[in-house]
């Protein structure tokens, strides 16, 4: 369900405080708040943990982080040296949530914890182990790692989830747990089990009907092994003699229900502070629209033809029409079947009357609109508060 404050009023606010910058990129503010809030309530009293390639903005970071207070278990960050980097912005706890073995990388974000920083290294295989040990600055350092679980649902025919982890069952699980203990160097501090099938796939999406009747049933079966394995997993590590400082769980479109797995200490998010046009379909979850970009209407090839400076910017995944950019105001335009999002000009179809000298869209991921933009436009209200430097803006882009 898409928020009820995605007004034209709104739209038309974005397209204000861009100023006569465009391409521009705008974040309002209130929308992330409401956004926060909604997911704080959601999470039951359960710590959030803001992943950081869905915002890739440390402003925006930091607006979050104070914003959340207390409700905040720290950050989830996406490579090694983007976590030695952010060790030096934010005093806070970060998890790594995906294993690398880029040695120049996790010998940077090493270095880090030897200077202090909390930082919780990800794996699921010996190999992870092998790389960290090989990168350790100094023989004395202990290193934290956390071990990521394998949730997807294997049925015959179908992986209904992401291939990423070989930790699918407790025999794999204790051979991993028995290396870490062997090793004096390292501490196994936490587990992660990602259920990207129910938190990062829409209950339904526009156009494709079978989608929207098969997808909410695969979701209440593989809740049920989710449900199963994870809370086994973590028994059976607590049975090696570990106390977990945390399990971490979910994403934005799961966080009520992966609050409420017992075994789970916190809950990811990171999508649902820009809430973008992909999580307009999820049933149990409203979110504010808080993100976009504004482009300039450059040619009118014909009535009803808005011609675009811009726009191709697509999202990643399966590529397919769910992954393009959305224009949403003015009301009514949508994108020429034929052309999609174009590399230089994008044209769209808005209602004859329309002589509009912007189009605002939506882009269908969170944090990758900032890989596009050197620069967000803070805004509340269509009043301009700042302008904030993605990792893009500064230098930093680490995949």
């Amino acid at each position: 369900m898409v928020g009820k404050h995605n007004t034209d009023a709104d739209y038309a606010s974005w397209v204000q405080a861009a100023g006569n910058e465009r391409p521009a990129a705008v974040v309002d503010l209130d929308a992330v708040e409401r956004n926060l809030d909604t997911l704080v309530l959601q999470a039951g009293g359960k710590p959030l943990r803001l992943v950081t390639k869905s915002i890739r903005c440390r402003e925006v970071l930091a607006h979050c982080l104070h914003y959340l207070g207390h409700h905040c278990a720290g950050l989830m960050a996406y490579h090694p040296a983007e976590a030695a980097w952010l060790s030096g912005c934010f005093n806070q706890s970060i998890l790594i949530a995906y294993p690398s073995l880029n040695r120049r990388a996790l010998s940077q974000a090493l270095q880090a914890v030897g200077q202090g920083a909390d930082i919780t290294f990800m794996v699921d295989s010996a190999a992870h182990l092998q790389a960290l040990a090989s990168q350790r600055p100094d023989d004395a350092l202990t290193i934290k790692v956390a071990i990521d679980l394998d949730l997807s649902s294997h049925w015959p025919r179908l992986c209904f989830g992401v291939q990423r982890s070989s930790v699918r069952d407790v025999r794999r699980l204790r051979a991993l747990v028995q290396a870490i203990q062997r090793a004096a160097h390292f501490r196994l501090v936490g587990v992660l089990g990602y259920e990207a099938q129910i938190a990062g796939v829409p209950d339904a999406l526009p156009g494709k009907p079978l989608h929207g009747a098969l997808v909410p049933g695969l979701k209440r079966l593989s809740q049920r092994h989710v449900r199963r394995w994870r809370y086994s997993a973590v028994k059976a590590i607590q049975a090696e003699g570990i106390e977990l400082a945390f399990v971490n769980g979910g994403g934005t479109g799961s966080v009520a229900w992966t609050a409420g797995c017992p075994e789970v200490t916190e809950v990811a998010v990171g999508s649902g502070v820009f809430a973008p046009h992909l999580f307009d379909h999820y049933a149990s979850l409203e979110l504010t629209p808080a993100a976009g970009f504004v482009l300039s209407v450059d040619r009118y090839p014909e009535p009803g033809v808005l011609t675009c400076g811009g726009g191709g910017y697509v999202a990643s995944g399966a590529a397919d029409s769910s992954r393009l950019p959305r224009p949403v105001w003015p009301t009514g335009a949508r994108l020429l079947p034929l052309e999609g999002a174009g590399e230089v000009q994008t044209p769209v179809r808005a209602p004859l009357s329309s002589q509009a000298e912007s189009v605002v869209f939506r882009h269908a991921k969170a944090g990758e609109l900032c890989e596009r933009f050197d620069s967000l436009i803070l805004h509340r209200g269509g009043k301009a508060e700042a302008s904030a430097s993605t990792y893009r803006g500064e230098g930093r882009t680490f995949i």
